[in-house]
């Protein structure tokens, strides 16, 4: 079951640590690469306040994007701004999509995101919650994989096991966490290649953050997963 306003706390606590560990940035830094290909830290902020608005959007009924085209170019234009300008952007943007999320709502109906995906409003709190946490993690700046809260690892972990089960092109995979914690995704056929490891380096994995190098496989090829 989700718990939206649980999640919405954590999303707002999770916002104000990216907040105090960018504000001490500088100008020079946010031009810099992130983690992510072809990304400044300043992309990786602007595709957080965008995608905040983004998520407004979804829960007042509002298409998230106006297209993939509109969406690529609201980050290219915001991405070489001043940090105080970012800092700014994401502290709005982030109050903003916390408002929408506080007002009374169904939150059993089915929303609208990109790409025909659906899913319940009671969700969209944990999604921007990926974003804010993992987006951490890609700007570079200290926060690792392992420093998320582990309740979020292993949600994230059960929600991108989820999105890969029954999907033909990844095999039938057990995922083993050193604490004991399981997982199944890919197809349901066929016996299963075992993937262990600690919960950060399955997440890493998963969410195509590393390659797999710290994951145990029993001798089998670790599975290629699809882009997500």
């Amino acid at each position: 079951m989700n718990d939206h306003v649980r999640d919405l706390a954590s999303v707002r606590e999770a916002t104000d640590r990216l907040l105090a560990a960018t504000g001490k940035l500088d100008n020079a830094a946010v031009a810099q690469p992130s983690l992510l290909p072809g990304w400044t830290r300043g992309h990786v902020l602007a595709h957080l306040a965008r995608n905040a608005d983004a998520l407004v959007n979804v829960l007042t009924g509002l298409p998230m994007y106006a297209s993939a085209e509109a969406r690529n170019a609201d980050i290219e234009r915001d991405a070489p701004r001043p940090l105080a300008i970012q800092l700014d952007d994401v502290r709005d943007s982030a109050a903003r999509f916390q408002e929408a999320a506080a007002s009374p709502a169904d939150w059993n109906r089915t929303v609208a995101l990109r790409n025909g995906v659906t899913d319940s409003a009671s969700r969209i709190p944990f999604r921007r919650l990926i974003e804010v946490e993992l987006h951490h993690v890609d700007l570079g700046i200290g926060y690792e994989l392992e420093d998320l809260p582990e309740d979020f690892t292993g949600r994230e972990i059960a929600f991108l096991t989820d999105r890969f089960a029954g999907n033909p092109d990844v095999p039938a995979t057990l995922l083993t966490a050193t604490d004991g914690q399981q997982w199944r995704t890919g197809r349901a056929e066929g016996d299963p290649v075992s993937v262990t490891g600690s919960a950060p380096d399955l997440l890493g994995w998963l969410a195509g953050r590393r390659n797999g190098a710290g994951l145990e496989t029993a001798g089998a090829p670790l599975p290629v997963l699809p882009p997500l």
